[in-house]
């Protein structure tokens, strides 16, 4: 009887489910997206049951679409959006607030406080995190304050369809009596797939807490009083290629082995077999993300990189530098909904190349600041180099190169602090991977071979390797041929034209800073 590794994608927007075969190879999925709340300027939220109906959806909708029996999985894997916070009662399984995602920044006041408290370094220290809103610590706290200890809070009447949604804190043992838990989304979901019974998470999802002591491996107790959690409510940290308990019969019919679980950027790294010390993975989404694999030490950057674990396979550990570019596709959107002059992203690539170069322009999207290396939310976007010539053909080239600009910065950041690390791979995926004039100029900029996946499920494919690795499914030998290079872009450009574009970028970007140079 053929086998089948299950992967859930817990994303942002939405829930997608993939059955992998012994060739990595998706046979069928399903995919169903949830609603955004924005409840006041800056807040971002969504509600924890209906992602948990979205994921039975998927996993149903997937193996009916398949043919297959659910005896025919050999094991599930889990990976998700990071950061998103979700506390719920365990007596009745209910949430007592709405998650309150990794977007959201009303905890910005908090972070800041923080910093003038002085408590920035030793944070960073612990946790490899710069200190923002970003992370889970200051959502948690913002719940249990706001919501468990003081449930009159005028936050607590938010807008749900006509009417409004009152939450309410747990009653009972609260959170003292272990009946309050806390999880990120893959911990709220493992604990509705197992029908109550696993309240964990894996080292990577931890590790985004900024609760979690990445030397020790273990959640810190000088944190955990900073930001006044109780140590009750935390899940189980497990490994990322473990037992993380079985699937409950009601949902597919069969017990199923849970034996994966990974963040998201971390499983697509993992995904796209960057395996080895100086692998670097990025990803070309609505932002960019770049992960460089490290090695079995963490390295706690200077610059305003994140450190994260990567994965545990056993009680082998993998630490990664991680940096983050706000505008990707957003970027290319921007194109198609604002300006209107293209209609679709593969439009942009095709308007581009009807032009050989910017023409002197250069563009920085930095619609909502700007990210690594920067972290600078005031920035604001700026087009340079325009003349009564300028052409719309000219703009989108020059936003295209503004992409690749941006992961060139976080690339030279790396190469700083990773000093000691030659880069050894460099794998592209994403939808804006799929440009060619992106890639080149990434090529070009950043002097190194990019290699374009064939592979496009990369997030869903890290979380069913780890998984199958734990039932042996897979040997970590074999997967090496499962992810495939679609193209390999080697640098072209002479180095006197690549200073002149990366001198005009710097420029740019100061422009967009408001800073002199």
């Amino acid at each position: 009887m053929r086998k089948y590794v299950l992967a859930l994608d817990l994303g942002t927007t939405g829930n997608r489910a993939i059955l992998f075969d012994h060739d990595g190879k998706a046979v069928a999925s399903a995919y169903r997206e949830f609603r955004q709340y924005y409840p006041k300027p800056g807040w971002v939220e969504h509600d924890a049951e209906e992602i948990w109906r979205g994921v039975l959806y998927v996993t149903r909708a997937a193996v009916k679409k398949a043919r297959i029996k659910p005896a025919q999985i050999a094991a599930i894997g889990i990976t998700n959006q990071r950061e998103t916070t979700v506390v719920w009662n365990g007596r009745t399984g209910k949430p007592v607030y709405r998650a309150i995602v990794w977007q959201d920044r009303r905890t910005a006041d908090v972070c800041e406080q923080l910093k003038h408290a002085g408590k920035e370094s030793m944070i960073r220290q612990k946790t490899g995190l710069v200190l923002d809103p970003y992370f889970s610590a200051t959502k948690l706290s913002w719940i249990l304050k706001n919501v468990v200890r003081n449930p009159s809070h005028p936050s607590l009447i938010l807008p749900s369809g006509r009417g409004g949604k009152i939450f309410s804190p747990p009653l009972g043992g609260g959170v003292r009596g272990g009946e309050l838990k806390f999880g990120t989304i893959d911990s709220w979901v493992l604990w509705n797939l197992t029908g109550g019974k696993m309240h964990a998470t894996d080292v990577s999802n931890a590790s985004r807490t900024m609760l979690f002591n990445i030397h020790t491996r273990q959640w810190d107790d000088e944190l955990l009083k900073l930001f006044k959690v109780p140590r009750e409510i935390l899940p189980q940290v497990l490994p990322s290629s473990n037992e993380f308990g079985t699937l409950d019969s009601n949902i597919l019919g069969a017990p199923i082995p849970i034996t994966g679980m990974c963040g998201d950027q971390q499983a697509a790294l993992f995904g796209q077999t960057c395996f080895n010390r100086g692998d670097l993975k990025i990803t070309y989404g609505t932002g960019a993300f770049l992960l460089l694999n490290v090695g079995k030490k963490p390295i706690i950057p200077k610059e305003p990189l994140i450190a994260t674990i990567a994965w545990q396979i056993g009680n082998e550990i993998t630490y990664a530098l991680e940096g983050s570019v706000f505008s990707c596709g957003a970027a290319i959107n921007w194109l198609q909904n604002n300006l209107g002059i293209i209609k679709n992203g593969p439009d942009a690539d095709k308007l581009a190349s009807c032009v050989s170069d910017s023409g002197g322009v250069t563009v920085v999207p930095a619609f909502s600041g700007l990210g690594a290396p920067y972290w600078d939310p005031q920035a604001r976007g700026v087009i340079s180099g325009l003349t009564q010539h300028t052409r719309k053909e000219r703009i989108v080239y020059a936003t295209l190169e503004a992409i690749a600009h941006q992961v060139a910065d976080v690339i030279d950041v790396l190469h700083k602090e990773a000093r000691y690390i030659i880069l050894q791979k460099v794998k592209a995926d994403g939808g804006v991977a799929k440009s060619d004039l992106v890639l080149q100029s990434q090529a070009d900029f950043s002097r190194v071979r990019i290699h374009r996946s064939a592979q496009t499920e990369s997030t869903a494919l890290g979380a069913a390797m780890l998984a199958g690795l734990a039932v042996k499914f897979w040997k970590i030998s074999e997967l090496q041929h499962i992810t495939n290079t679609a193209r390999v872009f080697t640098p072209i450009m002479n180095k006197i034209a690549r200073d002149q574009k990366r001198s005009q970028w710097i420029k740019a970007v100061a422009c967009s800073r408001n800073k002199n140079i």
